[in-house]
């Protein structure tokens, strides 16, 4: 068959279209994407492309690898429908050229064979592992390299295909054949070929689990190569090796814990970074203290250091710009945002949020590339929790010497060693806060901005030691120096300082109450002071000020300070603007805390939140209805407008029955609750229970209708949904009564299941117990037949709860329950026994049904038997039933 030939005119348009395509000019580009998309109807368009790309040897690289980049985005975007003849084509002519001589023209075909192979061609093309694998061994450089990466290309895009049986297994002869090449004398090509070894690693494929020691002896043969590609390589595999392999590691551990001591100092900064995660991946094996104790005083100056500023981080930081809180901010640098939906828990919302914002190192967050002082920091921060006060003697010599040294960068990491530490050695550094958070403070007002902004995060990470002293001695000044750094010059001082405080506030809550007039008159000042980025965090702030001191902030002169600038920033924020997330976050905090502070705000408030539901439901009707007219909406909008609806009802309870009246909210929320997204299901329930607390004789009518969702919701693979559905559930019981009972056998197997699980997390099972509680309160007659089935673990989850009224009610509904049927208890009666004692202050008549219970169970069984049994108690709670049931 005769060769295809392009014809001189095709070729010579598109080599025109490359050249434009290579203008800044946006006009340029829109006209050659267009003429791209025209272009893709011509059968042969793709030949072209090849053929620029390995034969116009005339052309400079760049336009030839540009012609093959867009022959790659046409393979990805529509290889099947590739005429045959173009794909053979394509495919002869990559195996062809491996060898060209330009680096950039091997890479670019690499790419294109391996995103051939991603399209499921590796069965189409049977010849095309063997080929490169006998490329790997010819004499011309070239070729043996433009394999290799070819080879590194496939092997990262395309692992699970290579070790699945479809293919034959081909890694059974690869792996062995990658081993031989880590003392190849190009560097290059020893780098491809660790390279290649490693995409196995993590998934502890077979065929490199049985060449494992030849693989480790032959990193240890290159680990002190010139190469600094090798040794990043080297260091990478070592790193995966101790989470998958560290049976394999320990016979050298103590030699592989010098050699990543010192590539973490190595001159190459990537080389110091991948071998800084060695530390990372250590921490988290059983084994760490024991081979990690007798290095540590080595190791820890080692990380200190590495948690120096470079100077190439102070120039991308603008670290010696002081003042730029006048520059608006580039819609660039503000990272997008998530919400986290409601959690409804008998303790109310608990997001139980910990891994959030107080330990990510992200002071330096326009370099939220992971780099070696972030690394390091997290290192420090993980191997204080694994060896805790026993890094102290290696840290504070350490300490003292950078926290006061001259020069500002070394000042700086001092301080960050110091929040790095925080959590790991608190009670070996109690004895030294005395005389450090002072001085922290007083560091809060250096006239370095980089200073001020890593004070800020480490003072926050000592918030809770300092409220716990008295406050004239460190909250106060604290809290003083902190809001005058939320009006910092500097934006990112400001941000620090957002942050810090509210993490100050989650610890102090109430205790800030003293003091709420002078923080208000400062986050209300930096409403309009502050650039688009740091305003979302301020929102943040005044959120999390209104969870922690809830009622106390409804106090009128309160109330006509925040609500009017917050009321301006909604009124101004269009109805598609993403910034509505933090501030309806914000308002949802707020009108939970002011309660009947809110109600002149409500109606617009409620009105929005509604249309914004009512917006994102008729747009994904659209989308569904009529996809290529319409795109999907964006559901966070209506997830939020939900929120903020349920912190309304919960703020204003009765006061919300007007809105509701006038509004289609429950049809809407009908479409809600069946939603596929899990997190619209989560916050649906949660506004369900708030309304059925606030206004049930507006949600009554709809239990028919809303009962066989709630019940199909009951699905520990989904936490949060599943709590609120159950949490959402007992509320509506209570107000329904024994009107209740047609909707038991929707929904009570369900629940039996989840409270008998072994692994159903803590919160979901203490609102599965209150509410099958709830559901014996009013039904006990259709309950209580299944007592036994779960009366033993129901007793297990609420002995831990505080005395509340949900508690109250779970318990009067068990004791209605035995009533009914005693004989369900008997064999668990210890338990049963152990959860009364575990209340404080019952009410006085369900402290006298308790009583009843106990002495009737021992008339029943007689003095001696009682005896017996009451002898196997623990002696406290042996005490606590005789004081106070006498039994």
């Amino acid at each position: 068959m005769a060769m295809w030939q392009p014809e001189e005119n095709g070729l010579r348009q598109i080599l025109q279209l490359l050249k434009e395509s290579q203008s800044p000019d946006t006009e340029t580009q829109r006209a050659v994407q267009q003429k791209l998309g025209e272009l893709n109807n011509y059968p042969d368009f793709n030949n072209y492309l090849i053929f620029v790309l390995t034969k116009l040897k005339t052309e400079d690289d760049p336009t030839r690898s540009l012609s093959g980049l867009i022959l790659k985005n046409n393979v990805r975007a529509h290889f099947e429908r590739f005429p045959p003849e173009v794909t053979s084509f394509i495919k002869q002519e990559c195996i062809n050229s491996l060898g060209d001589p330009s680096p950039l023209i091997r890479a670019t075909i690499g790419i294109i064979i391996t995103n051939i192979i991603i399209k499921g061609e590796l069965h189409n093309w049977p010849e095309v592992l063997p080929h490169l694998c006998a490329c790997l061994d010819s004499e011309d450089y070239n070729i043996c390299e433009g394999a290799f990466g070819a080879l590194q290309k496939i092997c990262e895009d395309n692992a699970e295909i290579l070790d699945s049986d479809m293919a034959d297994r081909p890694l059974n002869v690869l792996i062995p054949k990658f081993l031989n090449f880590f003392r190849h004398q190009s560097p290059k090509i020893r780098s491809h070929a660790i390279a290649c070894v490693n995409q196995f690693i993590i998934s502890r494929t077979q065929a490199l689990m049985v060449h494992i020691d030849t693989f480790i002896q032959n990193l240890f043969y290159v680990a002190k190569d010139d190469d600094s590609e090798v040794r990043k390589n080297v260091c990478r595999a070592l790193v995966m090796l101790v989470e998958v392999r560290i049976d394999r590691l320990m016979p050298h551990i103590d030699q592989i814990i010098q050699y990543m001591m010192e590539r973490t100092q190595d001159i190459d900064e990537t080389v110091a970074l991948e071998s800084c995660e060695f530390w990372l991946s250590l921490a988290e094996q059983k084994v760490c203290k024991d081979v990690l104790g007798p290095h540590i005083d080595r190791l820890v100056p080692i990380l200190v250091k590495g948690m120096r500023y470079s100077e190439i981080d102070i120039i991308l930081l603008k670290g010696d710009i002081e003042e730029d809180d006048m520059i608006p901010d580039k819609e660039s640098d503000i990272k997008p945002r998530f919400h986290k939906s409601r959690t409804h828990s008998n303790q109310k919302h608990d997001e139980s949020d910990d891994a959030d914002s107080d330990d990510s190192y992200d002071d330096d967050d326009s370099l939220s590339d992971w780099n070696l002082r972030k690394c390091s920091a997290a290192a420090l921060d993980v191997l204080a929790n694994v060896f805790h006060e026993e890094i102290l003697p290696v840290l504070l010599p350490i300490l003292k010497e950078t926290l006061f040294h001259v020069d500002w960068e070394v000042k700086e990491s001092g301080i960050l060693v110091l929040g790095a530490i925080a959590e790991g050695c608190m009670s070996g550094m109690i004895p030294h806060l005395p005389e450090l958070i002072p001085y922290l403070i007083n560091c809060l007002s250096d006239k370095k901005a980089l200073v001020r902004s890593i004070t800020c995060w480490t003072l926050s990470r000592y918030a809770h030691w300092v409220v716990g002293q008295p406050h004239d001695q460190y909250l106060k000044p604290l809290m003083t120096e902190l809001l005058k750094r939320i009006l910092d010059a500097n934006k990112r001082v400001q941000e620090a300082a957002c942050s810090a405080f509210a993490t100050l506030e989650e610890e102090a809550c109430t205790e800030l109450v003293p003091y709420l007039g002078f923080i208000l008159e400062t986050l209300v000042y930096a409403f309009g002071k502050y650039q688009h980025k740091n305003l979302l965090i301020l929102y943040d702030a005044i959120g999390t000020l209104a969870d922690s001191v809830g009622h106390h902030l409804n106090k009128p002169e309160y109330v006509n300070m925040l609500m009017p600038p917050l009321i301006q920033k909604w009124n101004m924020l269009k109805d598609e603007d993403k910034d509505l997330f933090p501030l309806l976050e914000c308002l949802s905090s707020v009108a939970t805390a002011l309660q009947s502070g809110f109600l002149p705000y409500c109606e617009p408030v409620y009105r929005r939140c509604v249309c914004l539901v009512e917006q994102t439901l008729t747009q994904n009707y659209a989308n569904l209805s009529q996809p290529d007219q319409y795109d999907p909406p964006d559901k966070d909008f209506m997830i939020v407008a939900l929120d903020l609806l349920s912190g309304l009802a919960e703020g204003l309870e009765g006061h919300i029955e007007g809105l509701v009246a006038n509004s289609t909210i429950l049809k809407l929320l009908f479409q809600c609750m069946q939603d596929p997204m899990p997190e619209v299901r989560q916050s649906s329930f949660a506004l369900l229970g708030d309304l059925t607390k606030a206004c049930f004789q507006h949600v009554r009518p709809c239990i028919p209708e809303f009962m066989p969702i709630l019940g199909a919701n009951l699905n520990p693979e989904f936490i949060s949904v599943c709590n609120n559905a159950t949490w959402a559930i007992g509320e509506i019981s209570i107000k329904m009564g024994a009107d209740m009972q047609p909707f038991i056998g929707i929904v009570l197997t369900q629940l039996i299941d989840i409270i008998n699980r072994s692994n159903t997390p803590k919160t979901l099972l203490e609102n599965t117990a209150i509410t099958i509680g709830r559901l014996g309160l009013v039904c006990p007659q259709d309950v209580a037949p299944l007592l036994q089935q779960f009366i033993r673990q129901w007793c297990t989850s609420l002995r831990n709860i505080r005395d509340n009224e949900e508690k109250d009610s779970a318990f009067r509904g068990v004791c209605h329950m035995i009533g009914v049927n005693p004989a369900g208890v008997v064999q668990d009666f210890i338990f049963f026994c152990d959860a009364v004692a575990s209340w404080m202050h019952p009410k006085p008549d369900l402290k006298d049904m308790f009583y009843k219970i106990l002495h009737g169970f021992k008339s029943q069984v007689g003095e001696e038997n009682w005896s017996k049994f009451s002898d196997q108690f623990p002696q406290p709670l042996k005490e606590r039933l005789t004081v106070n049931y006498g039994v």
